[in-house]
């Protein structure tokens, strides 16, 4: 299969600088064919044209992850590209913060539908074609909220966690037929715009290693697919130097 035949796709694309952005251009300078999918149409086109400029191919398809049918035309657009679907991210999240004392149903629900029905969603259709061609990596992006609940974030902590079950469930269920899947637990704060747009004084205050730098965990990402079926591996954590673990 030629470079040029070679798909990818990152669901959770946001800000130029944000993990979803960084993966989409991770996986581009590969030579994939990269659709990206989220909700701000604006920011998608802005950064298949940023990864155009650089020499890439990237599509911008928006989408509510949360959307059964949303999903299933996304995957349809990615067949009309033909080649094969070797990588799909799923990024989508929301650090939803909450007292579960005062939190209504709803807030609750809308939490774990973005965090874990859309993982499920692009997860079985990413699944149903690899399955297909015998070949290809899904890979979910997990958090500290993955493996400890702690208040204000115990509605994202269960949704997180039931991510990350499905990602085990699944990698047990389609592994042995030659798909990888893996899950990524970025266990600390993500030096991108939305924690330093937010709270521009974090980078001096956390110091030098202090925050995850989103090219180092796009990197990380590529080489988890890019492991020989001999030794994969399903889970992997980073977190920056100083982080209290």
């Amino acid at each position: 299969m030629s470079k040029a035949n070679r798909v990818g796709l990152v669901v959770g694309v946001g800000p130029s600088q944000g993990l979803g952005a960084a993966l989409a251009r991770r996986f581009a300078r590969e030579g994939l064919h990269v659709f990206l999918a989220g909700r701000t149409e604006a920011r998608l086109f802005e950064m298949a044209e940023e990864i155009g400029r650089a020499g890439g191919g990237a599509t911008a398809v928006p989408i509510d992850t949360t959307q059964s049918e949303d999903v299933v035309k996304l995957f349809e657009r990615v067949d009309a590209e033909g080649g094969s679907l070797d990588l799909v991210a799923y990024n989508a999240g929301n650090a939803a913060v909450g007292s579960l004392v005062e939190m209504d149903e709803q807030f609750f629900e809308d939490v774990w539908r973005v965090v874990c029905l859309g993982g499920f969603l692009v997860g079985r259709e990413a699944s149903r074609r690899m399955v297909a061609q015998g070949c290809g990596s899904i890979l979910f992006t997990g958090a500290t909220a993955s493996l400890r609940s702690r208040p204000p974030f115990a509605a994202f902590a269960s949704a997180k966690a039931g991510l990350r079950a499905l990602a085990a469930g699944l990698a047990r269920e389609v592994g042995p037929q030659g798909v990888h899947v893996g899950h990524v637990v970025v266990d600390g704060m993500i030096d991108g715009d939305q924690l330093n747009q937010r709270f521009p004084q974090l980078r001096a205050q956390q110091g030098e290693n202090g925050m995850l730098n989103i090219e180092a965990i796009a990197q990380t990402f590529w080489n988890l697919h890019a492991q020989p079926p001999s030794a994969w591996s399903f889970e992997i954590d980073l977190r920056p130097q100083g982080e209290n673990w």
